[in-house]
């Protein structure tokens, strides 16, 4: 099984690895799209107001335009280390340990708008990209990606099942045929329910610690319920979508 998690705009700075190299990262299919997207990064780091206008970064935000700008030359720490925020906090992966801490290496991996796919020991400096940032290079960010990436993550595909709890814009990036989704609502006293914004990466993050030290290895979308729920979830089955259920 491969959890499939969204990256984080938030990343801690620094690491103790040595300079990005593509080929270090796993998934070198992936390797040129990769390259010309840091380039790219680096020399928009130049022009700091144009930086700021392709990835709708404020003047406040200039400690990101520095990030790029050394995407090349500053350290690197493994990926699930690199994200932070709501997701990545519930996730905890860092108290995971012994077997659980094993399993989580292998089965967890994050969707990125820079590197496409890192597996979780993936090598990485801290950066700023998201799915949704227009370069100066031309083409979006999927018409990019989508080429390479959803052969890479269909090949992925073929020898786990892959459970994605990417948003939309990064689904966009690259799709992963037979993947078990997930949504989070909100129900209330009532029985009415509706889409979770606030908490939905929380309750993703949990399911994701839960799902990656589960001793369990499931293969449909069934076993992925029935591990959430032993964990005391609700959880609710549509086919290959999983709907985690919370109270409003």
């Amino acid at each position: 099984m491969l959890v499939l998690l969204p990256p984080s705009e938030t990343k801690i700075d620094g690491g103790s690895g040595p300079p990005l190299r593509l080929e270090a990262l796993s998934h070198p299919a992936l390797d040129a799209v990769r390259e010309t997207l840091v380039d790219e990064l680096v020399e928009l780091a130049a022009d700091p107001a144009a930086c700021r206008a392709a990835l709708g970064l404020s003047p406040a935000q200039h400690t990101e335009i520095a990030r790029n700008a050394a995407l090349w030359t500053s350290p690197t720490i493994p990926a699930l280390q690199r994200y932070t925020g709501v997701l990545y906090d519930a996730l905890d992966v860092r108290s995971l340990r012994g077997a659980a801490a094993a399993r989580a290496a292998a089965r967890l991996a994050v969707g990125s708008a820079l590197f496409g796919l890192l597996r979780a020991s993936d090598p990485v400096p801290a950066y700023r990209l998201s799915a949704g940032s227009a370069l100066p290079g031309g083409g979006t960010l999927a018409a990019r990606w989508k080429p390479v990436l959803e052969p890479e993550l269909a090949a992925v595909a073929e020898q786990e099942l892959v459970v994605d709890l990417r948003s939309g814009s990064y689904v966009a990036l690259g799709r992963v045929p037979g993947a078990v989704t997930v949504n989070v609502l909100a129900e209330r006293p009532d029985g009415t329910r509706s889409v979770v914004s606030h908490f939905n990466k929380a309750h993703k993050g949990r399911l994701a610690r839960v799902l990656a030290g589960s001793r369990a290895e499931p293969s449909d979308a069934a076993g992925v319920a029935a591990i959430a729920r032993r964990a005391g979830m609700r959880v609710e089955r549509r086919d290959r979508s999983l709907e985690i259920i919370v109270p409003a």
